[in-house]
């Protein structure tokens, strides 16, 4: 018996889970969690050894008999985090998070530097948003001088937990495409954009490879670290969204899947390069070898549990109450703007509650208007999605959202499209299972394609599928409607 292990190194939380390709199970799971630094002025941040202690704790959780089947691992991780690394592969300071929005000034700069926005989508695809790992770089420029000056490597999360297992400085197309210093279209750094931070930027760059090549072996120095297979292949990973595509099966058009965690993502397959002129979806390459156009919230679950934690409420009182109240909450609005925004581009955004009178401010309109929120948010992304000619079929929903009936049943009457559900609710660490799956097959010799292996291997959940209602996609438009008309009013105090 062999097996893969798929790493998620998420925002919350590590998770790993080992599975037997042949028997088509999980053979275990494990989770460590994770801590943040937070400021008000947007800041968010955490600190690499803490990737490597979770990681360390997630092995350590599992039995060394299932370890010793690893035959190959593949790695998830947060997007657009920046850890900056020494000549000798230390972190020179903490890594500055994908839900960072203290680099708004140097977003500006760069745009400007530029040439403007319309040059950025012409030069990389992308706009220079908070979120992306470019401005983190100018911003440690400007204010860290003595740290910047120690700079060596630029990784991602999910490139640095392969630097930890292997001693390479690599990363693939998908993750690499979220730090606006990348060309979605041609596959490769950009100079131009990098020599507007540092001219030597480029060379701290990692080595780019295809997403079925192997990020290396896992070192002596890693094996007896985590308790692994020396040797064991070390695909190349990708970002979680990247990951998560390949875990709910979004391989082909057609395809969305949509993510409901701290973050919230929709996202789908294409085999061409997608650039959106507004700039909602970012336009990234998959890490499948096709395109995944992306669109990305800071804020999805997140208002909900706020709401829960004001209010003392347990999740399944939470969704009680919300199925209480009727579509739109009875005019009640939240805008979920509790992390600043990436889409719509408001990084000193702020959460507001909105349309509340005496009649309709009740805690069962409280928790429905949360929950929708966080769904009318990512219908900006479907909007996108459809105004560029992409006929969607069917949504894939993962993430913690999706165990909540109700959270089916939104996003397929806000979105008025069938939603379905992955029977593995870890979508990002078993895409990551899977590709690592993908690599370790390519370097046998058998070369079966991506596609064949998400056929084999991803299942949909029993009972889990909701069609959208007619009556209620209805509703909702108006719901929706209202929604737009606070989010077009108070934005201009945030801009």
């Amino acid at each position: 018996m062999y097996s893969v292990c798929g790493i998620d190194l998420g925002t919350q939380s590590c998770k790993i889970i080992l599975y037997d390709p042949r028997a088509k199970r999980i053979l275990a799971k494990a989770q460590a969690p994770l801590d943040i630094i937070a400021e008000n002025n947007g800041t968010r941040e955490q600190k690499a050894e803490w990737y490597e202690a979770a990681l360390a704790d997630c092995f350590a959780a599992i039995e060394p008999g299932f370890r010793a089947t690893i035959a190959a691992i593949g790695v998830s991780g947060q997007q657009h985090g920046f850890v900056p690394l020494d000549a000798e592969g230390k972190a020179i300071r903490p890594v500055k998070l994908w839900n960072d929005t203290s680099t708004a000034v140097e977003c500006a700069e760069l745009t400007s530097s530029a040439g403007g926005q319309a040059a950025l989508l012409a030069e990389t695809g992308l706009l220079m948003l908070p979120g992306y790992t470019a401005p983190k770089i100018l911003w440690l420029k400007k204010h860290e001088p003595q740290a910047y000056a120690r700079l060596r490597h630029v990784l991602l999360p999910h490139d640095y937990v392969n630097f930890l297992l292997t001693g390479n400085y690599v990363t693939e197309y998908g993750d690499a495409s979220g730090t606006a210093l990348f060309d979605v279209r041609v596959r490769r750094w950009s100079r131009r954009i990098s020599d507007l931070i540092d001219p030597q930027l480029i060379d701290f760059l990692p080595s780019l490879i295809g997403p079925d090549k192997p990020a290396g072996r896992v070192s002596a120095k890693a094996a007896q670290r985590f308790g692994i297979p020396e040797g064991a292949l070390v695909a190349a990973g990708g970002g979680d969204n990247m990951m998560s595509a390949i875990g709910t099966g979004t391989v082909r058009d057609g395809f969305l899947t949509m993510s409901l965690g701290t973050s919230g993502t929709l996202y789908g397959y294409s085999d061409r390069p997608v650039v959106d002129p507004e700039g909602n979806l970012a336009a990234f390459c998959s890490s499948t070898g096709g395109w995944l156009p992306l669109l990305c919230t800071m804020n999805c679950t997140v208002a909900s549990e706020q709401v829960r934690a004001l209010l003392g409420m347990s999740i399944e009182e939470l969704n009680a109450r919300a199925e209480a109240a009727p579509i739109g909450a009875e005019g009640l609005v939240v805008l979920p703007f509790f992390n600043g925004e990436r889409i719509p581009n408001l990084p000193n955004g702020r959460a507001s509650i909105n349309g509340a009178t005496a009649a309709n401010f009740s805690k069962e309109n409280l928790a429905r208007a949360a929950m929708e929120a966080a769904i009318f948010s990512m219908r900006i992304g479907l909007e996108s999605f459809r105004k560029l000619g992409f006929a969607a079929q069917e949504i894939r929903l993962a993430g913690g959202g999706a165990k909540s009936r109700l959270w089916r049943q939104i996003v397929a009457n806000v979105t008025g499209l069938p939603v379905r559900v992955p029977k593995e609710e870890e979508a990002a660490a078993f895409g990551a299972a899977i590709q690592a799956l993908w690599c370790f097959e390519q370097a046998s010799g058998r070369g079966k394609g991506i596609e064949e292996l998400v056929d084999e291997h991803v299942a949909l959940r029993d009972g889990s599928t909701v069609e959208p209602e007619p009556e209620s996609v209805a509703r909702y438009e108006e719901a929706y409607a209202n929604y737009s008309k606070y989010l077009a009013a108070l934005s201009l105090l945030y801009r």
